[in-house]
């Protein structure tokens, strides 16, 4: 017998951005390691990451994380000036990251991180492909999610 892997399982979820699928359609997404520093990595641990804020940007070939913040444990080593909000380099492949590029700067894409999680030890953010939603579109959603909630309480009478 098998095991079933799911992509992020909830037990290794340290960090959700709920306003992305909100805001964004997302068109397709990406996994990212981080390069952090140690510090980083035990705040993560302890689940002291946000992502609300984040978004992801393009600069010279390399994909940094901006504006994620990772709060410093009191632990932190006093010689370490802990900056809770420094832009981290994403690890992608070249490919990847071409790709990216070009649908950034041709066809008007945003990249958005959408979740922060551990995999095989190791912490890894998922960075979606998105297209802005319009207002309307986010009423809409609004509306089929109701929807939904009303037709479940319906059927559970």
């Amino acid at each position: 017998m098998s095991k079933k892997k799911s992509k992020s399982p909830a037990g290794n979820l340290i960090a959700v951005n709920r306003r992305a699928r909100h805001d964004y359609f997302i068109e397709d997404t990406f996994e990212a390691g981080l390069a952090l520093q140690g510090w980083e990595a035990k705040s993560m641990r302890e689940g002291r990451a946000q992502l609300t804020e984040a978004y992801v940007n393009l600069r010279n070939g390399e994909a940094w994380l901006v504006g994620a913040h990772f709060s410093p444990l009191k632990t932190t080593a006093t010689h370490i000036k802990a900056d809770p909000t420094r832009s981290r380099k994403l690890l992608l492949h070249r490919h990847e990251i071409d790709r990216l590029t070009g649908a950034v700067e041709r066809k008007g894409y945003a990249l958005v991180p959408l979740d922060l999680h551990w995999h095989k030890g190791r912490a890894k953010l998922n960075v979606g492909l998105a297209k802005g939603k319009k207002q309307h579109d986010k009423r809409a959603a609004d509306k089929d999610r109701d929807w939904q909630r009303q037709k479940e309480r319906i059927l559970k009478h």
